[in-house]
């Protein structure tokens, strides 16, 4: 993938390839375009799965077409010798799906900006479209051409900080590069979210599914006081195994990681917004634009802009393979109100250790809403929503504990409310795909106890406040509510994320 100026519409030509029988097939593009036959059962059965990757300063070495009044994104032209072509990547194929979401029906520029923010990675679902057709025709059923995976079956990018039992794992192994994870209780990698049984798939960035144990030995070792595993549990596997779909990480969902990507939101003053925009080299010697001369005291600052940030994304499109004049007039397209996404070095250095794009990991550490909730500085703000019913909330219906480690953005993934007529605090809203709604609350569960402390008097709030500082894992004992009067319960927009 290369830019916006690779579209083209259907009137464009393919490129054309001959067959000379003196030379054979001299070009490596035109040998793995051959289409599937329709009639293999086989082919129809599920889509193709091009997980692709790229070098510094190269390209996925792809080019899409759309055609002109249809949502259609057309492979047009592969390039050989590129990680587009060694991954099966052919002419003519559909782009049904990027990473974990399908883009079937989005814009082509839409579909561009999804490629571009994947970072040096990206897993491409598509179809040849002569198969396509027939499968859409036997299945009857969109779904089954792009599967997805739900939050809670997603591969899990976890960071461990070895404690006084180390990293809290030993490895098994059956063969070279399959690998699997045994948890110490309450240890290290536990509480960093790998689950039980994991398959160990990649060790900071790295793949093992080419090391001997030795090797992954080793490498855990110069990994040093902390280490960054991609993993998947036995439940992720089987699902990837039914659906043909490779582990890969851009799929993965981030846990307890040290570094995140950070949404800024400005308000133009009277004195401008206070920073310059540069482009220049990081620390790792990639171009890129960085945020320098943050003057105190304006909109910058205020929103927590730091001098040396990197610019990822502006109004949350990706700024990848721009130039430094397209950025600053995105930037100025926005007028007075200004979104931008931003990482610091310490997270420029990690991303760009596990060779991931941060922001894959956006939209799991914050939910956009307004610039006051995503700029909030405080870690637990809870209010009392005004309540006009003073009846008393419905009856609960049972009892369950739910265990929490934070998300990549550090929170939780859900909003606390309290009712005024008396001790009650109950789940508000939870965010899909958050640490909350993995660990099974539900919008209207009623808080028994915090970490072992029972919940029901007047310093409920000051002491959440405090448990929300406190090291993870947040174990919470939760009341489940029965669905009549919910909604009367729960005032619309109630309540302040829990961060």
């Amino acid at each position: 993938m290369e830019s916006a100026a690779d579209l083209q519409d259907t009137a464009s030509l393919t490129l054309k390839f001959e067959f000379n029988p003196k030379l054979g097939i001299d070009n490596p593009v035109l040998s793995l375009a051959e289409d599937h036959d329709p009639s293999d059962l086989r082919s129809l059965e599920r889509p193709r799965f091009c997980l692709l990757s790229k070098e510094e300063g190269r390209s996925f070495g792809f080019h899409l077409q759309q055609e002109l009044g249809r949502a259609r994104h057309v492979v047009c032209r592969v390039e050989p010798g590129t990680s587009a072509q060694r991954q099966g990547l052919r002419e003519g194929d559909r782009i049904l799906g990027v990473n974990n979401h399908v883009v079937e029906h989005e814009d082509s520029e839409v579909v561009i900006r999804r490629i571009q923010a994947s970072g040096p990675r990206v897993l491409l679902t598509v179809w040849a479209q002569r198969v396509l057709d027939v499968a859409r025709a036997l299945q009857g059923n969109d779904a089954l051409l792009c599967p997805i995976l739900g939050p809670e079956v997603r591969p899990r990018l976890c960071h461990i900080v070895k404690d006084e039992g180390g990293f809290g794992f030993t490895v098994t192994h059956e063969h070279r590069g399959s690998f699997w994870l045994v948890l110490s209780t309450g240890g290290a990698a536990e509480r960093a979210g790998v689950p039980p049984g994991a398959r160990l798939l990649e060790v900071n960035g790295v793949s093992v599914e080419k090391f001997t144990h030795n090797q992954l030995s080793r490498k855990l070792w110069q990994s040093g006081e902390q280490v960054t595993l991609l993993v998947a549990g036995p439940e992720v596997e089987e699902k990837c195994r039914q659906l043909g779909m490779p582990l890969a990480a851009p799929l993965a969902e981030g846990w307890a990681l040290p570094s995140k990507p950070r949404c800024l939101h400005l308000e133009k003053g009277p004195q401008g917004f206070g920073f310059v925009l540069r482009e220049e080299k990081g620390l790792d010697g990639r171009l890129g634009q960085f945020l320098w001369e943050v003057d105190p005291g304006l909109p910058a600052e205020r929103a927590g802009m730091q001098a040396g940030d990197r610019l990822l994304a502006v109004a949350g499109d990706s700024v990848e393979g721009l130039s430094h004049e397209e950025i600053v007039s995105r930037i100025r397209a926005q007028g007075s109100c200004v979104s931008l996404t931003v990482v610091d070095p310490e997270a420029d250095r990690f991303f760009s250790m596990v060779r991931l794009s941060p922001l894959l990991f956006l939209e799991s550490t914050e939910v956009r809403g307004s610039p006051q909730d995503t700029c909030s500085a405080s870690l637990a703000e809870i209010k009392n929503p005004p309540v006009e019913d003073t009846a008393m909330p419905p009856v609960p219906v049972g009892s369950r504990q739910c265990f929490l480690y934070p998300g990549p953005g550090g929170g939780y993934g859900f909003r606390l409310s309290c009712v005024a007529c008396g001790p009650c605090l109950f789940i508000s809203q939870v965010t899909q795909g958050g640490s909350a709604a993995q660990a099974g609350l539900q919008r209207g569960d009623m808080i028994l106890e915090v970490n072992g402390y029972p919940v029901g008097g007047e310093t409920d709030l000051e002491r959440l406040k405090q448990l929300a500082e406190a090291e993870p894992p947040l174990c919470l004992k939760l009341a489940t509510r029965s669905p009549q009067g919910l909604e009367a319960w729960i005032p619309p927009g109630s309540g302040k994320r829990f961060r």
